[in-house]
């Protein structure tokens, strides 16, 4: 279930209370600064700080790389 463009907008990492990218299609919402990644279980956010999961170098390239896509074409992959 995709989140609602209005939540998406006000969500924040709950370490560094800066926004988070949305990637409708994996349920998750990913911190660049932080390479953190969290997960959403049944519509619900699970923003809690040891809830998320450090990403590697390779996943971040590619959630970024799927971010910039998405942003370039309009699409809501981010």
């Amino acid at each position: 279930m995709p989140l609602d463009s209005l939540l998406i907008e006000i969500l924040a990492d709950p370490v560094d209370k800066e926004p988070l990218l949305y990637f409708a299609d994996e349920d998750i919402l990913y911190n660049p600064r932080r390479r953190t990644v969290f997960r959403i279980n049944d519509g619900i956010p699970v923003l809690l700080p040891d809830e998320g999961s450090v990403v590697d170098d390779a996943e971040h390239e590619r959630l970024m790389a799927t971010a910039e896509s998405a942003q370039q074409t309009g699409g809501s992959g981010s």
